[in-house]
């Protein structure tokens, strides 16, 4: 069951259960709060008049995530209920409709958030950008991914797997936007083609609104498989964001200034523990992989060969991952898909 609405006020069932209609999602309405303990734990999401909100929580029914006490101006025995509950908010129906709006859009979206990968270079082109695109297209075959671009000095990741004719929204529009964004919503906002989607800038003026990306990315996780975050080496957003991700990439040529490069870096990362999920991708250069564990203390977990026709590939829109060579195999080896 998708939604369950426990309430006996006429008042809130008129306003809830025609956004639910407009969501598409289908809303069973309970008057007793007693026999909605039983589908309490199986909805996908659960609404709570204010009119009912203390008598339910006096019953204290099973934590779960994806409780919302709703009503018209809710008065403060309403907000302490929601507190026993552990709601997620309390929402007022006269003002904030259209944020309970994307909420219901979220209903049947996927239980738990998905898989949130950075890619960054430890030293200035050493292919990190590349990477980042190649393990979105290779994902992007088998489940919903989305490419997110972080770095403003970058060359555009939309411009890179021939995307950047694609209508959608891009980081300027959301940063012009407020409130909670749905995850179905930014999943087809965006620039898509079939299961990838890209956010980048549209204009050679760019800067990264790190609260704009506070509120996106929570969005992007809900709505997708694998969210892929080409990471900036300077600026002030890097350790915010590696603090997002679940894994972390690090790309560096094996030469002496590539790995001195690198191993600051990781020094940079590992003062707070970032560097406990990081992995080191090695690009070719005069020396092994002992030398580059050794160098930067990150275990080497992937070894990425030149390809031949890359630059080929991009400039023809097909974006980096074109046939099975090394960066398919790295992309697929890296994430853990099946071929």
């Amino acid at each position: 069951m998708p939604v369950l609405l426990v309430t006996a006020s006429a008042p809130v069932h008129d306003a809830v259960v025609p956004l639910c209609a407009a969501a598409g999602v289908g809303a069973q309405v309970c008057r007793d709060p007693v026999l909605a303990l039983a589908t309490w734990v199986e909805a996908d999401l659960v609404l709570v008049g204010a009119d009912l909100a203390a008598e339910v929580a006096a019953l204290s029914p099973a934590r779960r995530e994806g409780v919302l006490v709703v009503g018209p101006a809710p008065a403060d025995d309403a907000f302490r209920a929601a507190v026993e509950l552990g709601a997620q908010s309390v929402v007022d129906l006269g003002t904030a409709a259209e944020w309970l709006v994307d909420a219901l859009a979220d209903v049947g979206e996927r239980a738990s958030p998905g898989r949130v990968v950075g890619v960054v270079g430890g030293a200035g082109g050493a292919g990190a950008t590349t990477l980042a695109c190649a393990l979105a297209q290779w994902h992007a075959g088998r489940a919903p991914t989305l490419l997110v671009d972080t770095d403003p000095l970058g060359p555009g990741l939309d411009r890179l797997v021939g995307m950047e004719g694609e209508p959608g929204v891009r980081w300027e529009g959301l940063a012009e936007t407020a409130g909670r964004l749905g995850a179905r919503a930014l999943r087809e906002g965006v620039p898509r083609r079939d299961h990838l989607g890209v956010l980048s800038w549209s204009g050679v003026r760019r800067r990264l609104d790190l609260p704009t990306v506070r509120r996106i990315l929570p969005s992007a996780v809900r709505g997708h498989d694998l969210v892929v975050l080409d990471l900036a080496r300077h600026g002030g957003s890097l350790t915010e964001l590696v603090d997002r991700c679940d894994d972390l990439l690090v790309v560096t040529p094996a030469t002496v200034p590539g790995l001195a490069a690198t191993a600051r870096l990781v020094e940079e990362l590992g003062r707070d523990g970032r560097a406990e999920r990081a992995g080191l991708v090695v690009r070719p250069g005069g020396l092994g992989d002992a030398d580059a564990e050794r160098v930067t203390g990150l275990p080497v977990v992937a070894a990425l060969p030149d390809q031949r026709g890359l630059a080929a590939s991009v400039d023809r829109g097909l974006g980096p991952l074109a046939g099975r060579g090394p960066l398919a195999r790295a992309a697929r080896d890296l994430l853990g898909d099946a071929a």
